[in-house]
């Protein structure tokens, strides 16, 4: 992964050197939503309470083909609030010391600013409604995303409120394994121990592994699609919002 200036990293090729697809396509693909895979380091399980100390978000494209791919990366240390809980059992884990000098640590509410600013950009480009968070073990990391929002009172969140893509489920199903590290090993995405609990390493890998089980899922959603449109359901899912998700 290379590292730019602004706490990104360059996105993966597409597939085969595919261009990137027309806007409708991911339009079709998730119903007007654009997948955007979040991953939080945090100082504790508590969203309203602990630390927000890191945060990654990788967007989703999509190929000319239909084929799904790790964007873009866009990752921020993040300084803790005022008040905020810090477990010292989380710090050992994700190895993480909040205040050290060289920490390139900036606000929750600049980090939050800067990762939904590209976000906002990716679902005009590929024509969608609204982000939609996937993640592993999803409820985490919206909890903590939702907690952070509050507390600095953005307006413009482009996530969905409560709706999300869950990596565990889809593994634990795919690929009979619903630890991120065994389900990328079995995957054939591998697994570096050293760079484990880095916000953009466990996002990245998260995204890897999203692409691969719906990418898997190309002739399901191939005859779902027909069904749909034989339906009359098509045009619908771009014009209107279903309240069962919306």
């Amino acid at each position: 992964m290379t590292e730019l200036p602004s706490g990104e990293s360059q996105p993966q090729r597409p597939p085969d050197g595919a261009p990137a697809s027309a806007p409708p396509l991911m339009m079709r693909r998730f119903r007007g939503f654009l997948p955007v895979v979040v991953d939080v380091e945090t100082g504790g399980f508590h969203a309203a309470t602990d630390a927000l100390l890191q945060i990654a978000a990788v967007i989703v494209e999509l190929d000319a083909g239909g084929r799904l791919y790790r964007g873009a990366t866009h990752s921020y240390h993040v300084r803790p609030f005022e008040n905020a809980r810090l477990d010292p059992a989380s710090l050992l884990v994700n190895k993480i010391d909040p205040w050290h000098p060289l920490r390139p640590a900036i606000d929750e509410a600049e980090a939050l600013q800067r990762i939904f600013r590209e976000v906002r950009a990716a679902i005009r480009a590929q024509g969608c409604r609204r982000a939609v968070l996937v993640g592993h073990n999803a409820s985490f990391d919206l909890a903590f995303l939702n907690a952070a929002v509050t507390r600095t009172g953005i307006k413009r969140n482009p996530f969905h409120p409560f709706s999300s893509f869950d990596t565990v489920t889809l593994a634990g199903a795919a690929l009979g394994q619903t630890v991120l590290a065994k389900a990328a090993v079995v995957a054939g995405l591998g697994w570096d121990k050293a760079s484990a609990h880095s916000a953009s390493y466990d996002a990245e890998r998260t995204a890897e592994l999203f692409c691969l089980i719906c990418n898997e899922l190309a002739g399901s959603f191939e005859r779902a699609e027909a069904e749909a449109r034989r339906l009359g359901w098509q045009a619908q899912n771009f014009t209107a919002a279903d309240p069962e998700i919306d």
